[in-house]
């Protein structure tokens, strides 16, 4: 087989703005960002198919519109649970034994499990299930995110890792669709989810270890490849580790509360219009599966460039404040549902658009033995942080005489803890990743 083109590009490394960021960007770099980001797209559908059936799950196997709420957004905390600990541990193994093997491993995990979903017939198998499937989805992410930053040449750094987390998009796309398209037959959304499987035979067939990687793990030099004692023991990599998962913890923890409520605001607009059921069911899904998303998916795109042109710091606090703002205004200016949907792009924008950081920020704060280790302790320490946030949002929304639009407000507050922490993290624009 035909040995992939070198990722020691030298004109790619020459720092000319002039020059558009993916000059002297090999195929090979590409056809890595593409795999990378097919499997990101899965990982996200996997995430999103549920937040979209579960009220039709759910009710199916609970018998009753009572407890809905209360499971969804328990099994939901599973899900975070479960990425947690599979990012925790599948990154620490991609430090050790390489970013192909583990890829493969990843996502064949939440591929199968996904496609045993559709004959769950009760609370305990989701609940298993959910977690197994996060567990792969943790993961991947964190092995992906190592591997295009490796690949990638550091003035094509930022717009590739941009690229690869805001492809994030589709798969939200293809939940909501498949989630119109199936309505309440739930159960095939799941099959779906086996789709990925087919690509672990791309990736075996087409990717090859990054050279920086291989080169480390190749001098056998006794530097602890993966190894958490190193992460968190050392004080230049342990404050990089903490502060970068608070980061995550904001992002994923308002995400699950504020970000998702999207649907939830439509649903009230369109209630309070006394829309028909029906009506109200598939259009506050297109409200946030579609058009949320695409504003969102525009924010994901555009981080990149941002974080290249204003720095990395800059980048995340602007988006941060921003989306303090807009929270407010989604949920108390618009008096009618063309109004919402006027917003809601604004409102996916900043708070989602973020999230690219995460792909484009951590890798770049760790050495090559620890980079997946603690990019995915970074994203992944995140989730369990933002299972508090999770339960405590679920406690809140539920409460009787809590309206919606007050309780994601007051959720929002939690962007002014990534401003403060991202004020305490270096800035790594324009600079090689750490050896």
């Amino acid at each position: 087989m035909q040995e992939p083109e070198s990722n020691e590009n030298p004109e790619a490394n020459i720092p000319d703005d002039s020059l558009p960021w993916y000059h002297g960007v090999t195929r090979y770099q590409w056809m890595v960002l593409i795999i990378a980001s097919a499997g990101w797209v899965f990982d996200v559908y996997e995430g999103q198919i549920f937040n979209i059936t579960r009220g039709e799950m759910l009710k199916e196997i609970l018998g009753t519109d009572e407890g809905v709420k209360q499971y969804g957004d328990m099994f939901l905390g599973i899900f975070l649970l479960g990425g947690t600990i599979g990012g925790l541990g599948f990154g620490s193994l991609a430090d050790r034994y390489g970013r192909r093997p583990i890829m493969v491993i990843t996502i064949l995990i939440y591929s199968v499990f996904s496609g045993l979903t559709y004959f769950a017939e009760n609370l305990w198998q989701v609940a298993v299930l959910r977690f197994l499937v996060a567990m792969g989805v943790g993961g991947e992410w964190a092995v992906a995110a190592s591997l295009v930053a490796e690949i990638f040449p550091a003035r094509a750094r930022a717009h590739a890792s941009g690229i690869f987390h805001a492809s994030s998009v589709l798969g939200t796309w293809m939940a909501a669709i498949v989630g119109i398209l199936v309505a309440t037959q739930w159960r095939y959304a799941y099959l779906v989810g086996i789709l990925p499987a087919l690509l672990i035979l791309w990736v075996r067939a087409s990717v090859k270890e990054p050279e920086q990687w291989q080169k480390k793990k190749d001098q056998n030099d006794g530097t602890p490849m993966g190894s958490f004692r190193d992460l968190l023991l050392n004080p230049r990599w342990r404050k990089h580790a903490l502060l970068g998962m608070l980061l995550a913890a904001v992002g994923l923890g308002t995400f699950w509360s504020v970000t998702v409520a999207g649907q939830n605001l439509a649903q009230k607009m369109l209630t309070n219009a006394n829309a028909n059921p029906l009506e109200t069911q598939k259009w506050s899904k297109i409200a946030y599966g579609i058009i949320q998303t695409t504003g969102g998916g525009i924010g994901l795109l555009s981080f990149g460039p941002l974080c290249a042109r204003f720095g990395r710091r800059f980048t995340f606090i602007f988006f941060h404040v921003m989306a303090l703002v807009i929270v407010p205004v989604t949920c108390f200016v618009p008096e009618t549902f063309q109004q919402l949907l006027f917003l809601l792009p604004v409102f996916g924008f900043f708070t989602l658009g973020m999230h690219a950081g995460y792909a484009i920020y951590f890798p770049e704060l760790f050495p090559t033995h620890l980079r997946a280790t603690g990019t995915s302790f970074c994203f992944n320490g995140g989730r369990i942080l933002a299972v508090p946030v999770l339960f405590f949002s679920g406690w809140l929304k539920s409460k009787e005489g809590m309206d919606i639009s007050l309780a994601v407000t007051g959720l929002s507050a939690l962007f002014i803890l990534g401003v403060i922490v991202m004020s305490m993290l270096p800035e790594t624009r324009n600079k090689e990743l750490i050896d």
